[in-house]
């Protein structure tokens, strides 16, 4: 089985802290959590830029980049009491809400990492 890649952005607080609470739950080998913070070969691995990196959480699994909001979801699936919250937002009604939540919360973040260092 492939390992699961986790790219976030380390230099952001929030996004840090949410991946630092995420590792010590999961605790299975497959799961490598990658900072993309001048990290060349993340930006090869992906595709994307360092730019489009920060703008989103990504995940490469098995050769498949995902972003965005469902990064959580594969996340939450890893996580025994949160794998509900994956199926409830995982759901198609609900997912599109979720996906704008995402959206508008990681907009600033992002341009608070790009814009005020």
């Amino acid at each position: 089985m492939q390992n699961i890649k986790i790219y976030y952005n380390q230099s952001c607080s929030i996004c840090n802290s949410e991946i630092n609470f995420y590792k010590k739950k999961i605790t299975s080998p497959l799961f490598e959590w990658v900072n993309i913070n001048d990290n060349i070969k993340a930006y090869i691995e992906t595709k994307k830029t360092k730019d489009q990196l920060m703008r989103r959480m990504h995940a490469l699994v098995h050769g498949q980049l995902y972003q965005g909001a469902k990064v959580f979801l594969i996340i939450w699936e890893e996580i025994d009491y949160l794998r509900i919250l994956a199926k409830i937002f995982g759901n198609p009604i609900i997912y599109p809400f979720f996906f704008i939540f995402y959206e508008i919360v990681a907009l600033p973040l992002y341009l608070k990492a790009k814009y005020l260092k």
